[in-house]
Formats: structure tokens, sequence, C-alpha cells
């Protein structure tokens, strides 16, 4: 097993300089939270193995493989088909256990254990393993066997209470929150556990649910009761709290204003020409503010209605007032997109990565080199069929037989 998280072999023949070279994941991820879980590892450079199970008639949760959902959340990274069902398929996972640093998985809280590759049975083969787990509602109790989606999350956790507009019922978000944020968690869980290891030598097991994840997104509305024993409830597009927070009317469209602290609403103030406000005892704090809403927001749109929204921009950015136009569509923006030409699909655009560190990003490590030190650690022959694209001699994906297990191996996204 690697003697640390960044092997020294394998950093020093990587041919990239990303923060988690040397790092092995086995992805036993499906759906969505897992796999988001994965593409923090994968994104900075870790070597990064999807086990899939075998090919059924139904469509992944993702869509299509080389569709836009599958792909984004499966950048990076290579997959192997292994039945772990199977007497052969279920050693040869535990042969790519041996030399793993990292194992993550989300699937229904005791389908693991009845596959014998849980916690318990991975750390008999190597102690020094990260473990990670995501469940719908945790890993026993009541609901613990439940299966759990991002939907069911959001209504049990509060959130569809508190979003939309009052009176309209509940209302989810428009992302899968609940998903996504408890694969941020586990990936934040997982790499602290790495860390730990340095200094006890030995692995754990890191676990969060969508419930869990949905209550620590709930944030100060939690508190609110906890502290407060104030029940949140829907405020559409304002903000729960700070108000001049929402959307606003100009003439030629809408823009977002964020105008609730005290000396932001000052120089909001200032810049319409309406210093009278400032001398409303009723406007003069956030609480009272938030209190008034529907008055404070009515009196607002009346002036923004009458000028169009570069105007508002223009004013409100010289003077420090947060701004934007509202738009029916996303912001593109090159520091968060990257053009990429995808071998089996052509050039397209995906999220990159959200966080910045500094250093020299150089050619990422060679596929043909990946494919020999699976079957290695498998400790079986193999047979590679290259395939070569009419642009620039790329490789398409390989297909390997290692042994009596059909694997597919899979070029990097990124």
């Amino acid at each position: 097993m690697p003697e640390s998280p960044a092997d020294k072999a394998m950093f020093a023949d990587s041919k990239t300089r990303l923060p988690l070279n040397g790092i092995t994941v086995l992805d036993l991820t499906l759906a969505r939270a897992g796999p988001t879980a994965v593409r923090h590892f994968a994104d900075w450079g870790a070597n990064v193995i999807r086990i899939e199970p075998p090919a059924s008639d139904g469509e992944d949760v993702a869509g299509r493989r080389h569709g836009f959902d599958f792909q984004n959340l499966h950048r990076n990274k290579r997959a192997i088909t292994l039945n772990l069902k199977t007497p052969e398929g279920h050693a040869a996972f535990m042969k790519l256990v041996k030399t793993a640093d990292v194992v993550l998985e989300n699937m229904r809280a005791n389908v693991k254990h009845r596959l014998k590759v849980s916690y318990d049975d991975v750390k008999v083969v190597n102690p020094r393993i990260v473990y990670g787990s995501i469940s719908g509602f945790g890993q026993d109790g009541p609901y613990g066997p439940r299966a759990g989606v991002d939907q069911i999350a959001q209504g049990m956790g509060g959130l569809m209470t508190i979003t939309g507009e009052p009176g309209r019922g509940p209302m989810r978000v428009g992302i899968p929150i609940d998903d996504l944020t408890a694969g941020n968690l586990l990936a934040l869980g997982c790499m602290m556990a790495i860390y730990d290891r340095e200094r006890t030598g030995v692995g754990r097991w890191v676990t969060t649910s969508l419930l869990e994840a949905q209550i620590f997104m709930l944030d100060f509305q939690a508190s609110r009761w906890l502290m407060e024993k104030e029940v949140a409830g829907q405020a559409g597009n304002d903000h729960p709290t700070g108000i001049p927070t929402g959307v606003f009317p100009t003439s030629d469209g809408h823009i977002n204003i964020a105008a609730s602290s005290s000396r932001v609403f000052t120089r909001f103030c200032e810049a319409i020409e309406r210093k009278d406000w400032l001398e409303r005892e009723d406007w003069r704090t956030q609480v009272g503010r938030s209190k008034d809403r529907k008055a404070i927001n009515e009196a607002i749109a009346e002036i923004t209605k009458t000028k169009p929204s570069n105007h508002w921009i223009e004013l409100f950015e010289a003077n420090g007032i947060p701004v934007y136009r509202y738009l029916n569509g996303f912001l593109h923006q090159k520091c968060v997109l990257v053009d990429d030409d995808l071998v089996l699909i052509g050039s397209t655009n995906l999220d990159n990565r959200s966080l910045h560190l500094n250093f020299e990003l150089m050619l990422a490590i060679g596929e043909r080199k990946l494919v020999a030190e699976v079957a290695e650690m498998l400790e079986q022959d193999f047979a590679v069929a290259e395939f070569t694209s009419e642009k620039e001699g790329r490789l398409l994906p390989w297909y390997i037989r290692v042994g009596t297990v059909i694997a597919r191996l899979f070029s990097p996204i990124l």
C-alpha cells in the first residue's frame, strides 16, 4: 500500500502538478451526490477509477454517458466494469483496494455490507483506507435503510418551506442542492481524514447524508429557530432578514440589488437621492426594514422602473452597491468554463474548478500507463485495443479484457 497519501514514486513519475497527484480513489458511487464528492478528487489530480456494475437496460440517473449531465459529473476519471456480486469481480476489487487511498460510495446503507465492500471489509486488506459514504438519512436509525433522493431531503429538511413566494406552497430550489452539498461535505471530510492519516497511520470511515447536508445548509434559518424561536417562512426574491435585497424592475428589465447593511443602505439612499429615507425611524435598522419590506420594496421599485438597467448598474457600481442585471440565462466567464475537445463528443464547455490554487499545470498522465497499472494491480494479463481519432491522432477509449473480467477504461475528459 502507498506509504503516504502522495506516494513518492507515483508522484515522481507523474507529468502533472496537481495537489492530489498520487492519491488513488476507487469510485463506487452512483446518481449525483457520490459523484459530486469524487469530482473534487478527480479535478485536482487524483487517480480515480470508477467501478461500474455490468450494463443493464436502465439509464443512469445522469442520463446518456456522453450527455451533458454524465460528462459533467464523471469528468477526469476512468471506468472499469466489475460485477461485485461474483467472486471474481469481488476479488478484483479487493486487489485494487490494497493499493488505494480512498473508497467512495453512496449506496443504500445496507447494500455495501451485503456486497462485502463496506469499511469493515476493506480495512482488513488496507488499514490506511479512507472510506467515504453518503446515504439518504444516515447509516443507521429508523430511516437508515431508506433510499434517499434530493427532492425528498429538500422537503424533510425544511428547504421547501422557506423557498418560493409567500402563499404559493412548498417550492424546491432549481438545483439538486442536497446532492451537491452532501458530496462537497464528504469530499471535505475525506480530505481531513487523509491529512489525519499522516499522524495516525490509519484511515477512517467518513459519513454524511442528504438530510444532514440539508440541515447544514439551513444555516442561519435554523439558528433563528434554535436561538430566537422564529419560524422562517417564504420570502420570494427578498433576503429573509436583510432588506433591501431583491429583484427590482427597470424600464427595460430587472436588476438585483443588495443594500441591506447600514453602510451600504446609506450609500444607496444617497445615490438615488432619497436621503430622507435615512431619517425614517422605522427604516434605520435591518430589523425595521425587514418588518416593513413591502413598503420599502415598492418605494425602490417606483424609482428603478423609471430608467434602464445599465443606468442603475453604472450608478450603483460607482457607489459600491452590489448590483447585477438579471439575465434569462447564465453568466459566461472564461474563469469558470473550460473549452474542451472531447474525443467522442467534440468541442464543448464544461464547468471548471471553482477553487483556485497557485500551481503550474502541465500535461496529463499517459492513459496507456494507467491501463497497465490497473492490470498490474489486478495481477492479471491484459490486452489493449487502441483506436486513433482522425483529429490530432488522439486515443479513443480503451477496451481491456482483464482475465475473466471485462473492463473499459476511458480517456480523461479534461
